[in-house]
This record gives structure tokens, C-alpha cells and sequence, in this order.
């Protein structure tokens, strides 16, 4: 008997298996070691209340949009300067279903 076909991960799974250890989305959870992402599509980049970002982030002067969440998943040094976030996600596939995500928390 073959075994059932596995599901392929979605958005929200991808980020609790990827992004949850640093990230909340939320604004009722303490804050982790980065800002909460809630309602991160469309807000000013090192703008979350109540987290003290990088020293890259006080030249940030863009807004979180999806090919700007896209490059910065790919790799945050390359859009912020300075940035102490380490991870970087290579698969485009990947990237997407998180970023779409994201946009369901707006």
C-alpha cells in the first residue's frame, strides 16, 4: 500500500517553522529577538512600537512591500546595511508563501 501523498507546507506553517523563534504575529506577545510582524505589509521599515532595531535600520526610509519583504528575505544585509537578522531564505517558492502570509496578518 503506497503512502499517502505529504502536503506541501503553506505560508502560515512555513513561517511558524522559520520565522516564529524570532518573530511574533501579534502585538499582545513580549517581543522576541526581532519586532513582531503583524500588520507588516505597508509599515515603515524600523517602525514596530516597542522594539529597539539595529543601527542600520534609523537610515531605513522605505515601506515593507512585497518585492522589499522578497530582497530582504533573500538577504537582509543587502537591503539594511548593518542588519543583524541571519536569516536568508534562497528558494523563491519559499519566499512567497511567506510573504503571502504576511499579507493575511494585515
Amino acid at each position: 500500500m503506497p503512502l499517502p501523498a505529504a502536503k506541501p507546507p503553506d505560508g502560515a506553517t512555513l513561517f511558524k517553522q522559520q520565522c516564529a523563534t524570532c518573530h511574533t504575529t501579534n502585538i499582545s506577545d513580549p517581543v522576541r529577538q526581532g519586532p513582531s510582524l503583524y500588520k507588516v505589509v505597508g509599515r515603515h521599515a524600523g517602525k514596530a512600537d516597542g522594539f529597539k532595531y539595529s543601527a542600520g535600520f534609523a537610515g531605513a526610509d522605505f515601506v515593507w512591500d512585497d518585492a522589499r519583504l522578497d530582497a530582504w528575505l533573500t538577504n537582509p544585509q543587502e537591503v539594511i546595511p548593518g542588519a543583524v537578522m541571519a536569516y536568508r531564505q534562497a528558494k523563491p517558492e519559499t519566499r512567497a508563501m511567506i510573504i503571502a502570509y504576511l499579507k493575511e496578518l494585515n
